[in-house]
């Protein structure tokens, strides 16, 4: 049963597929998992056990019947309760207004999940709207990473993150609008991947261009590089709904060609801090012990200077804040009109006061007050864009560490510090939200641990490069391969 709970996602499939083992076993063995474990790590808003226990025994009769079966079939697969709509299953946004509401429709990158045969098991924690980077709301409180249980998991996919890690999923779906796969990858010692803006399409109505400033992208975690590729290559291709989608590019990110590409010649730039961002020494210790995996597969390593164009507190108050305060004020818009919600009326109890502030300071910001925040946001894209087409020192990836921080204590999640100082608790720990700003691909790769706690590598790719980050992703994994880290937490 342990090997059920820690193996990655694609050999899971293999032995359904081959017959060594069967989807209800395997989803029987993931809801044992989660009647063990959510009570302590706290992973699972919504078990789906009736729905998934039904859908493992169609997956056991489509195997019976000599059906063709998708890459995925008979796999366990957590959704993230913001945007993961499963017609038919409770979904809560985070937020105690919307305890007892459930999905009427299915997103469609879940459909394409499903559809490749991945079984939803249940609906994962987050804070309300996403609007956090740590995992904690009013409806049922902190999510912990496994490997330490006063810690979280990081947010706002801090749910799904935990399943995965902790066994009680085989692959979890999330968001990113700053870090938000990323963050939780990193907590919680997984694989977080963020592909280009608009390679998996999302159609969001009334307002279709609600995602883009700053880019909110669907992602997954998991416990390989193959499994997010195998999830990428389902969920990836152009939807007529999104005016974001990109075209397919024809790209078999699962192909050996890419999982098994040599780095050979290959230039890599290093970061320590992207010129602004304050990074505790135990983390830049660990990051950069790591870099010698991709040395080890014929990498260059050089280090490299980015210039984001502005100092840490403007990037943070002009980008970070101020686009995410508009957006988070539409979004409460949109929930009032289609709702009848009023998060600053009848429900401002039913959200933190943070969040009330946000949707507040957003609602006064004016069109030129927004354009001016994206020229900020442009220097930061041409900053970004210089490390990969410099004139003479153009890099095929671009390396940092994903966080400046070991996971933070459920107690003290306003109280961020690095080596001792402290930090804005929302923005100067995150060395991710300016990939969100720019669009280009970004992973959270397991680079080694701390203390016993885990520290997670950023690797970025160029604009659209989403096959340069799974080939350097896989390349560091045959290095510095992670998969016993979930055999050991849980035999734990």
């Amino acid at each position: 049963m342990t090997r059920h709970l820690s193996a990655p996602a694609w050999e899971l499939a293999e032995r359904i597929r081959d017959g060594r083992t069967s989807p209800t076993a395997v989803v029987d063995a993931h809801l044992e998992r989660i009647d063990d474990r959510n009570d302590d790590v706290n992973a699972f808003i919504t078990v789906a056990a009736d729905h998934a226990r039904e859908r493992a025994r169609e997956a056991e009769r489509a195997l019976d019947a000599g059906d063709p079966v998708g890459p995925l079939h008979g796999v366990p697969l957590a959704l993230k309760d913001l945007t993961g709509f499963r017609e038919g299953i409770r979904h809560t946004f985070g937020c105690r207004a919307f305890s007892d509401n459930v999905a009427t429709h299915t997103a469609g990158f879940v459909q394409r999940l499903e559809d490749a045969g991945a079984i939803v098991i249940g609906k994962t924690n987050a804070p309300e709207f996403g609007h956090k980077p740590v995992t904690d709301n009013l409806l049922v409180g902190p999510t912990s990473t496994p490997f330490d249980l006063e810690r979280n998991s990081g947010g706002s996919s801090g749910g799904s993150a935990a399943a995965v890690a902790d066994g009680t999923a085989a692959i979890g779906q999330g968001g990113d609008a700053a870090g938000s796969i990323r963050i939780p990858a990193a907590f919680c010692g997984v694989y977080g991947l963020k592909p280009s803006t608009g390679r998996i399409a999302e159609s969001v109505r009334p307002d279709a261009f609600r995602n883009h400033s700053p880019f909110v992208d669907k992602g997954v975690l998991t416990r390989s590089v193959k499994d997010a590729a195998i999830a990428l290559e389902v969920m990836a291709g152009p939807d007529q709904s999104d005016p974001f989608a990109l075209p397919a590019d024809d790209v078999e990110y699962t192909d050996a060609a890419v999982l098994d590409r040599p780095l050979d010649d290959w230039r890599i730039g290093y970061s320590p801090d992207l010129g602004v961002f304050p990074v505790a020494e135990a983390v830049r210790d660990c990051v950069e012990d790591a870099l010698s995996a991709f040395e080890r597969e014929g990498a260059t390593v050089d280090p490299v200077d980015v210039d984001l164009g502005h100092s840490l507190e403007t990037l943070r108050d002009r980008t970070r804040f101020g686009l995410m305060q508009a957006f988070t004020a539409k979004v409460a818009d949109s929930i009032e009109r289609r709702h009848g919600i009023d998060f600053l009326g009848e429900h401002a109890a039913d959200v933190p006061r943070e969040f009330r502030e946000r949707i507040e300071v957003g609602r006064t910001h004016s069109s030129v007050e927004i354009g001016r925040m994206n020229q900020v946001r442009t220097a930061m894209f041409d900053g970004v864009q210089d490390v990969f087409e410099g004139g003479g020192e153009e890099y095929d990836l671009l390396v940092t560490p994903t966080l400046s921080v070991l996971p933070i204590r459920n107690d003290s999640l306003d109280d961020v510090r690095v080596d001792g100082d402290a930090v804005h608790p929302r923005a100067d720990w995150l060395l991710t939200w300016p990939f969100n700003m720019t669009g280009h691909p970004a992973a959270s790769i397991p680079a080694g641990f701390v203390d016993g706690l885990p520290v997670g590598m950023q690797l970025v790719g160029p604009k659209f490069g989403d096959e340069t980050v799974f080939a350097a992703s896989a390349a560091f994994e045959r290095r510095r391969p992670w998969i016993e880290s979930y055999d050991r937490l849980h035999e734990a």
